[in-house]
């Protein structure tokens, strides 16, 4: 099974950064419009697979679809958005800022089974699902295989699952 992960060594120092930054500009920039400043954040990310696609789910409630840009180049799968703060609300009144506003970009490596030429993105309920079908020549092909001794009457026939190869 092929999966898709995106390494991040340093993922929980940089958030834990991002919160002592936050904590820092509310306590010395008290009432001051850079307390709501944006900042690059990353949205949560499930990936999955079956034998006809992979799949990724993104979280990125609050964000409108034409904020969302999905890209594929040389065999790498990128999404980049945006959350902007509503400016309807006047920014003096928040007590806490939990949501993370800002852009972000999340980049995927795509195994070579992917047809890039059928991927199709939907949005829903702030949820972005990506999926990615596979090739025909890297799906699952179930093939026969014949066990017996040359005696017709006493074979017996198995099958077998396994990925095809294209000749």
């Amino acid at each position: 099974m092929t999966v898709l992960t995106r390494f991040e060594p340093f993922r929980e120092f940089s958030t834990l950064q991002d919160r002592m930054n936050r904590l820092f500009r509310e306590t010395y920039n008290e009432g001051q419009d850079e307390s709501l400043t944006t900042s690059s954040f990353a949205p949560a990310v499930d990936v999955y697979e079956d034998e006809h696609n992979v799949t990724l789910k993104i979280e990125v409630p609050g964000i409108e679809e034409k904020d969302i840009d999905v890209r594929i180049e040389n065999n790498t799968l990128t999404v980049h958005g945006e959350r902007k703060i509503e400016k309807e609300e006047k920014e003096e009144n928040y007590r806490r800022v939990e949501r993370q506003y800002g852009s972000f970009t999340r980049t995927f490596n795509l195994p070579l089974t992917v047809d890039s030429e059928k991927v199709s993105a939907t949005y829903d309920k702030g949820v972005l699902k990506i999926t990615l079908p596979k090739k025909a020549e890297a799906k699952p092909k179930q093939i026969k295989v014949n066990v017996g001794g040359g005696n017709a009457g006493n074979e017996k026939t198995l099958e077998a699952k396994g990925p095809s190869k294209a000749a």
